[in-house]
């Protein structure tokens, strides 16, 4: 990389690889500039996608500025551990455990995933019965040792490891999170015998209570190790010409890990992919000073959606994926299959839209690479929303007729005809996203109409619209760049990481004292680590939380808390707990005893660039649309006449009444006929309702 020159900054890149489509940006760091693309996705082997997409921007900066771009950052979002997971496709794992506890991941909580379906199946364990190992060893509840390890035990486990051809293996012993030398000496012996074996420990991923969902988290953890690490090892080969900066991976929280890191502890990326995009969405609302935002991320497999509440994005500890529980701190978002590639099809006399995708390839069928089953992306073709010729700007030729005629088939199976059953792909399709709204809202006790809805990703803004007028969100914002929202994310996202400790004891004024010892031992450990990952001081950040629950409860809610001991301290945090589970059950116990269950500390890095206000051009007169096309409405089923506009072209601070539709690279607007639309100075797209 040839070296800076005055007047031009150097580029921080980001990748994000979708179902369909893998997103790139650059970020010049001095202007504060982005610039973005897009190319097919390959699911096949992902990182070729990604060197692809990466070699595109190196290629298109090169052009645009007459030499090649000196890179400071390389940041990727992966979903190679969730397709994985999804998939069954990790390697052999065997377990190592305390005796008596082998059968902990069937044991489980001993309850139904659905509680009134008596069909319902669990899914089988990612570590059969016959490769959970063992070991004598016993550390109490309070971290002595009841049990010294049995360390002739673990040698003789070594030739039955050897024998079974396991290429994982997660430790996970009882009360480890208090004491974790019995695992740390296990997994010592065992890298020695078996140094070509990836080994995990939970008292390293998860050093917290709970038995089977830390055993849960580090299997998880080991069965996608060496998947994820052979996967960064071809990527960071195939990119180590183009990029002399370390790779960097989006975690489910959101921050970044450096790729080593993601290398030994996978399971923190198994949620990263929608992550970025809140992180960046984050940013936009700072910047447009929205405080309250549901942010709607749809792409071409999947709709994600997740809340923005006084600036800040919401966390949970815990969640589960295809059955098996995570408990790993990440940003709360809740996933639907309803993206632009969902299926839809006939089932039994009902239109269902989804979970099924059509994917990068073959992709939609006017796409014309193969596909018959019409998706949600053919419904908007054919209805007349999205562009009859082409999609990115010209790249990706489209066959219109095509996506008609595959609707007409599946309308023939209703009686019904190709307008209608293209209308009511769209309407199932709004359905299941309105419900995921609903559940992330009004089931916690929250009102969408506080808020305003965030649309990005590449078909949400052609959604967003139906969406808010049946939440009645009075407001609709549409970033600068949706369709590559999450590559953006990347780049305005820093490192973080999340420290955490188990701690029972009750909340009383003179339990504060202790905790600010806790607070202050998780502090020094996330200063080690800033070390370790040579973060600049000025960026250094952290905060505080507590886990709460009233006594006799089985979960905690976290609770951010400024560290300070005293009454006052306590009165505070007491206040934070009582809000936080008014909203989310409904109700408080005044007086009931409060618990303490864990303290943890976040450590992250902020970053900070240029807003440059974007130049838009001056238009005198009426605003000229570059076509018009007749769409049908999909809820009154008549054909309106609707203008067409570039966004390239469109003035700022013009209101635009809809109905519309605003083309540009990575998305189409649609704008209802009731919405009225401004272009503001940092490009993002405002939407009122009437």
């Amino acid at each position: 990389m040839r070296l800076r020159q005055s007047g031009q900054g150097a580029y921080r890149i980001g990748v994000d690889s979708g179902g369909t489509f893998t997103d790139v940006c650059a970020l010049d760091e001095e202007s504060g500039v982005f610039t973005v693309w897009k190319v097919s996705s390959t699911p096949a082997d992902p990182s070729a996608g990604i060197v692809d997409a990466a070699g595109s921007m190196v290629s298109l900066l090169s052009e645009r500025d007459g030499g090649e771009p000196q890179l400071s950052f390389f940041g990727h979002g992966t979903t190679v551990g969730t397709n994985a997971l999804i998939e069954r496709r990790g390697a052999p794992t065997a377990l190592v455990t305390t005796a008596g506890f082998r059968d902990v991941l069937e044991i489980a909580r001993q309850r139904r995933p659905e509680l009134y379906n008596l069909q319902t199946m669990r899914p089988e364990p990612l570590v059969p019965r016959d490769l959970r190992f063992e070991v004598a060893e016993r550390i109490q509840f309070d971290g002595s040792v009841l049990l010294p390890l049995n360390e002739d035990e673990v040698l003789r486990l070594v030739s039955a490891l050897k024998q079974s051809r396991v290429r994982a293996i997660a430790i996970s012993f009882l009360f480890s999170f208090l004491n974790p030398a019995h695992e740390r000496r296990v997994k010592q012996i065992l890298q020695q015998e078996l140094p070509d074996v990836f080994i995990s420990v939970s008292s390293d991923i998860v050093p917290e209570f709970r038995e089977y969902e830390r055993t849960s988290t580090v299997v998880m953890n080991s069965y996608l190790g060496p998947l994820m690490r052979a996967y960064i090892n071809r990527l960071q080969d195939q990119l180590k010409a183009m990029v002399p900066s370390r790779i960097m991976i989006t975690q489910s929280n959101g921050g970044l890990i450096s790729a080593d890191v993601a290398a030994a502890q996978p399971v923190r990326t198994v949620l990263s992919g929608p992550s970025a995009g809140v992180v960046g969405a984050v940013k936009i609302a700072q910047q447009i000073e929205r405080a309250n935002l549901i942010t709607f991320d749809m792409g071409g497999t999947s709709a994600d959606v997740s809340i923005i509440s006084n600036f800040a994005p919401r966390y949970k500890s815990m969640t589960n994926v295809e059955g098996f529980p995570i408990k790993v701190p990440m940003i709360d978002i809740l996933a639907v299959g309803a993206g632009g590639g969902s299926i839809a099809h006939n089932d039994h006399g009902l239109l269902k839209v989804g979970p099924r995708s059509a994917g990068a390839n073959p992709g939609p069928v006017c796409y014309g690479l193969g596909n018959s089953e019409p998706t949600v992306t053919d419904a908007n073709v054919a209805l007349g929303i999205l562009n009859q010729k082409h999609l990115l700007n010209g790249r990706l030729p489209i066959d219109a007729q095509a996506s008609r005629a595959a609707i007409e088939r599946l309308g023939t199976g209703f009686g019904m005809g190709w307008e209608r059953a293209a209308a009511g792909i769209l309407q199932v399709v709004s359905a299941n996203m309105v419900n995921a709204i609903r559940a992330m809202t009004v089931e916690r006790g929250l009102d969408p109409r506080d808020f305003s809805l965030f649309s990005f990703g590449g078909a949400g803004p052609l959604h967003s619209g139906y969406l808010a007028r049946e939440l009645e969100i009075a407001e609709i914002v549409v970033p600068a760049f949706p369709g590559v929202m999450c590559a953006v994310g990347l780049l305005t996202s820093g490192m973080r990481m999340d420290f955490v400790r188990t701690h029972y004891e009750p909340l009383t004024p003179r339990s504060l004292e202790g905790l600010e010892r806790q607070f202050k031992e998780l502090s020094e450990l996330a200063h080690g680590w800033f070390d370790q990952e040579a973060v600049p001081s000025e960026r250094r950040n952290i905060s505080a939380a507590v886990d709460l629950r009233y006594a006799g409860q089985a979960y905690e809610l976290t609770v951010p808390v400024a560290p300070a001991a005293g009454a006052t301290g306590h009165d505070a945090v007491v206040a934070a707990f009582v809000s936080a589970h008014r909203e989310r059950y409904g109700y408080v116990v005044d007086g009931e005893a409060i618990q303490i269950t864990a303290v943890r500390t976040e450590a992250f890095e902020t970053l900070s660039f240029p807003h440059p206000v974007v130049e838009r051009p001056v238009v005198e007169g009426p605003i000229t649309p570059v076509e018009h096309r007749d769409i049908l409405d999909i809820y009154d089923m008549k054909t309106v006449r609707t203008p067409v506009y570039q966004k390239a072209t469109l003035p700022q601070e013009a209101e635009i009444a809809g109905p519309c539709v605003i083309e540009q690279m990575d998305t189409t607007i649609l704008v209802l006929g009731e919405q009225r639309a401004v272009i503001d100075r940092h490009d993002n797209v405002i939407i009122s309702a009437g």
